[in-house]
């Protein structure tokens, strides 16, 4: 008589499948700085990033040229300079935070990324610190940029050279640069889609815009809940103890917010 044997068949635990779950063993992760690295590598070493910031360059210098060789002379300061160079890159920068916040979905290397690195609040983190670094990068050489732009227009042409660009300006120009960035990184993590967050960032500001226009009892709200008119003052250098009040709740309004919902959506995602 024969016996059939009930036990489960073995398996080869090198054939399991890792899941992405939490190191639980008391192992440390990936070291963060290294987790930073990787995120700006990923920024920069792609062909969409490198074409991003050489678009972004070249676009500062034809603005800042065609203002020297076209533009009022007597007009021709720093911070004139700086503010013509910093028009485009508000518009460009959320673009440059969106593209850092849907790599992982834009090019399917998510489970790739989340395995390495289960715990995918270090992964927002490191995203969060390397695109405000690259941001910081970018105000760097906005300010170098106008700078040359400043001494060429000055000793070759007939621009005044004044540098009067105070220390509030300057603040201004790398906070509001920095939240520009954020902003793009919340509608990434929020959309996870790299052209509908574009579409978005670029769409709902415009249609806040367009009806405040048309509804007058909106104007008194849109001091408060309007991004681009509360940091006007901001890169201006004449922030009020007001300006400072409405800033802080359009930021929370659409970055802080999208942000928060776009980090919970990241971590809870199912990666394919």
């Amino acid at each position: 008589m024969t016996t059939t044997d009930t036990r489960a068949p073995e398996v080869d635990p090198t054939l399991v499948r890792p899941t992405a779950t939490p190191d639980t063993g008391g192992r440390p992760g990936v070291p963060m700085p290294r987790l930073v690295h990787v995120e700006l590598r990923k920024m920069v070493d792609t062909r969409a990033g490198r074409w991003m910031l050489i678009t972004m360059s070249a676009i500062s210098v034809v603005v800042l040229a065609v203002f020297l060789i076209w533009g009022p002379a007597d007009e021709a300061t720093y911070a004139t300079l700086l503010g013509l160079t910093s028009f485009p890159l508000v518009v460009l920068l959320p673009i440059l935070g969106i593209m850092a916040a849907t790599a992982e979905w834009s090019q399917r290397t998510g489970l790739v990324t989340f395995t390495l690195e289960p715990r995918r609040g270090r992964v927002v983190l490191a995203k969060v610190v390397a695109a405000l670094l690259l941001g910081l990068v970018v105000t760097v050489t906005a300010f170098a940029a106008a700078a040359v732009a400043n001494v060429i227009g000055s000793s070759v042409g007939d621009g005044s050279g004044a540098w009067d660009v105070t220390w509030k300006v300057a603040l201004g120009v790398v906070l509001g640069f920095a939240i520009y960035v954020l902003q793009g990184l919340a509608f990434g993590f929020v959309f996870l889609n790299t052209p509908f967050a574009i579409v978005a960032s670029l769409l709902l500001p415009t249609i806040w815009t367009i009806a405040v226009s048309l509804v007058s009892s909106l104007a008194e709200p849109s001091k408060w809940l309007d991004l681009n008119q509360v940091t006007e003052p901001l890169f201006s250098g004449s922030m009020t103890g007001e300006n400072w009040g409405q800033l802080s709740t359009s930021f929370g309004a659409w970055v802080l917010v999208p942000l928060v919902l776009g980090a919970w959506r990241v971590l809870h995602r199912e990666v394919k």
